[in-house]
């Protein structure tokens, strides 16, 4: 059993500590003056073996809406028909969203087919990307098709680079390839510490669906 004096001894020792380093942090801290003004579309990636690369992509898109954004998200393996919990936020937020693949990869009995689908995704992602009618875009887990071959990189680096200025791009998945790195403006790296999953915790509906 834990010393309550112990706890209350160690907490005073943290706080004491980071009220030294906020303090001088905030006495040392300078505004940058060399910051642009004004919107300026950004492509952003979240990738990495970690939880949460979609959950934050939602986040952004929940934050840009309400900002007036006009917002739209392709998911490159989820199906059409899925109904997971963002499925249902985004229908009763009226935000677009579209499934194009059919299902995770290691459960596809038909790959070819799995890489056509992506391809036509790309399609549609790519007419959504020039049509000037979006400020922010997910492409949720698309370093995947890009990753196995599916989807040409030069024809997706040609269209970012020929969007328009002001549109925001977020792309998700693991092992983004490291030329959507070098061109991306933003990217965070997810790295798992612990997860619920390895000690025989299922997925919890609300959470990981």
């Amino acid at each position: 059993m834990t010393d309550p004096e112990s706890t209350d001894s160690a907490t005073a020792t943290r706080r004491e500590a980071a009220m030294r380093e906020l303090a001088e942090a905030r006495d040392t801290y300078q505004k940058r003056e060399d910051l642009t003004r004004g919107r300026r579309g950004l492509l952003i990636v979240n990738t990495g073996k970690g939880k949460g690369k979609t959950t934050a992509a939602l986040g952004l898109m929940l934050r840009a809406h309400g900002r007036g954004l006009r917002v739209r998200m392709f998911q490159f393996l989820k199906h059409e028909g899925a109904r997971f919990g963002e499925h249902r936020a985004l229908d009763a937020l009226g935000l677009p969203h579209e499934g194009l693949g059919d299902g995770f990869t290691w459960r596809s009995r038909d790959l070819e087919n799995s890489a056509a689908l992506a391809e036509h995704g790309w399609e549609r992602a790519k007419e959504a990307i020039l049509s000037g009618e979006y400020d922010l875009i997910v492409l949720d887990e698309f370093t995947y098709p890009l990753k196995f071959g599916w989807v040409a990189w030069p024809d997706v680096e040609a269209t970012l680079k020929a969007r328009d200025p002001n549109l925001h791009i977020v792309v998700t998945g693991r092992d983004a390839l490291p030329e959507l790195v070098a061109l991306a403006d933003t990217v965070s790296e997810i790295q798992p510490v612990k997860h619920a999953y390895n000690a025989g915790i299922g997925a919890q509906a609300g959470i990981e669906h």
